[in-house]
């Protein structure tokens, strides 16, 4: 692919959603009512609101984030780290804002850009939006008004795998089966996510997983750049 853009100034992430309340009873008549509006096109009548409440992990209206995981590499070409940090708990106020502090911080400049799987669909205006709510101020990578296309700092591994076509849809774990990357869900997929938070309790298992997902999109622009994957002694968990 010849992709110009430093490694260095790319920050890999993944999120992990669950709804806002465990149960579709606990929501109020006015959020089920909603609910049920916001659902709509999705359902088609066929099924409930109810039935379809646990998957309102993935509207930013109806969920709220559990784990922020991300990644960028450090050392030099032909050493490559990869570390990786994890932003997680019931505290999604200070899981944003701690994310953004390392935004602030680390990754601001003209040159930085944010990089998931479905990111630009998904992800970043997930966060965007939840930050919003809690009255967060958004910060630079994140707040995309006025911005022209090319102006925004994004990367989206779904959209260079598309290369213009843009009725295709590929899942992370297709992708990372394609090009021979070692799979993130060997353990839980994103729809048992609510289930490991809620009746388990296993904030840890989730973490786990998301931290895959953020190498996997890591290891998958390598090899779209034709670069060597990252073995797992170059992978440090910080």
């Amino acid at each position: 692919m010849n992709f110009k853009k430093k490694l260095s100034d790319i920050l890999f992430l993944d999120i992990e959603t669950v709804p806002q309340k465990e149960h579709w009873e606990k929501l109020s008549s006015k959020e089920k009512e909603l609910f049920s509006q916001k659902t709509q096109y999705q359902r088609k009548d066929e099924i409930t609101a109810e039935d379809f409440y646990e998957r309102a992990g993935i509207w930013a209206e109806f969920g709220k984030i559990i784990c922020i995981s991300v990644g960028f590499f450090t050392g030099l070409e032909e050493n490559k780290i990869f570390r990786v940090k994890s932003f997680f708990g019931d505290d999604e106020h200070k899981i944003l804002s701690e994310f953004k502090e390392l935004l602030v911080s680390h990754f601001s400049k003209n040159q930085h850009v944010l990089c998931a799987h479905n990111g630009k669909e998904f992800d970043f205006p997930f966060i965007a939006r939840r930050m919003i709510i809690h009255q967060i101020v958004l910060p630079k990578k994140l707040n995309l008004f006025g911005k022209k296309p090319w102006e925004v700092p994004h990367l989206d591994t779904l959209e260079l795998w598309k290369f213009g076509d843009y009725k295709h849809y590929t899942s992370l774990k297709l992708l990372t089966h394609v090009l021979g990357v070692p799979s993130p869900k060997d353990d839980i997929d994103g729809s048992e996510v609510a289930k490991v938070y809620y009746q388990e309790n296993n904030i840890e298992r989730i973490v786990t997983y998301c931290e895959k997902d953020t190498i996997a999109v890591a290891q998958i622009l390598l090899k779209m750049n034709n670069e060597k994957l990252l073995e797992n002694k170059n992978i440090i968990k910080v």
